[in-house]
């Protein structure tokens, strides 16, 4: 059984060599036959040189494209490496090596996605915004998929050749948390496994603007509803405008009755009629975007 351990990169030559160096280390130790395969993701820095020197097998991406492209490449060169298992692990060395065989175990016992969740081991140290971004996340997965994910947002997780390629990533914002809503549809197994989740030693890029973190996080929250449950996503956006239409047409028929006539307001009168249609029509998108939603 072939397994490849896939490490996205940018600019970590810091910390790479000696993961890969630790992966090695902790697969040496086991009956897998198996690569480290580094995706370099434009580094400007020797991170293709020190994985190679580390025992890597290095595939090295024209410039810059970010987490979500990564991660497609990722599993379309394990594909082409014929992997029977991915296991995908971020460069920081926050996540630990040597926990790499307990998630291949649960592969092992017959699931298709094993997810190691921080929530349920240790965690050394995490940001505020970042923790509670990541509970966000797990709770929206959790009510779309029926199934109850603590951590929908981690970057260390095991899949069968099967997840990579009957479960298509198209998304460029929330590939971690599309996997897995799309293996729950497509009936594959899911465990999530508690880890030990390290203090990281330099400044995360991803968050080292709080606020804007914040402001991505519900944004890619909102296009999570918006894809996979778009009659909760447009039933709730028209009901609310509906609302609007009908509190503004409560308002019209007292002043009717009591105000002197709603007929002295006719350009609120048309702006309320547009409300409602507005609020009608988008109820109407929800049921049809749902009806024709493709999983």
């Amino acid at each position: 059984m072939k397994v490849i351990v896939t490490i996205p990169a940018y600019n970590e030559e810091k910390t790479i060599g000696k993961l890969v160096a630790d992966i090695r280390k902790v697969m040496e130790k086991t009956s897998y036959n198996y690569k480290v395969l580094v995706l370099d993701d434009g580094s400007k820095d020797k991170t293709a040189e020190v994985s190679r020197k580390a025992g890597a097998v290095v595939y090295s991406l024209p410039k810059n494209y970010g987490l979500a492209e990564t991660f497609k490449t990722e599993i379309e060169k394990c594909l082409e490496l014929k992997a029977d298992i991915i296991v995908h692990i971020d460069a920081d060395r926050q996540y630990q090596a040597s926990e790499i065989p307990k998630l291949l175990a649960e592969i092992r016992k017959g699931y298709d996605l094993v997810l190691g969740s921080r929530f349920k081991g240790k965690i050394e140290e995490m940001p505020l915004v970042k923790r509670l971004g990541n509970m966000a996340f797990s709770r929206v997965i959790s009510q779309i998929t029926g199934l109850k994910i603590s951590d929908a947002q981690t970057g260390f997780r095991a899949f069968t050749k099967e997840i990579a390629e009957h479960v298509p990533i198209t998304s460029n914002h929330t590939y971690t948390q599309e996997q897995i809503i799309r293996a729950v549809r497509h009936k594959f197994r899911i465990k999530e496994v508690p880890i030990y989740f390290a203090k990281r030693h330099d400044e995360s890029r991803l968050i080292s603007n709080p606020l804007g973190y914040a402001v991505r996080a519900w944004i890619s929250i909102i296009r999570i509803y918006r894809d996979y449950e778009p009659l909760k996503f447009f039933g709730i956006v028209g009901t609310l405008i509906l609302l609007i239409g009908f509190v503004l047409g409560l308002w019209l028929v007292y002043f009717q009755f009591f105000g002197g006539g709603a007929f002295r307001h006719l350009g609120l009168m048309m702006l309320d009629i547009l409300i409602i249609t507005i609020g009608i029509q988008i109820v109407i998108f929800g049921f049809i975007a749902d009806m024709l939603r493709k999983d």
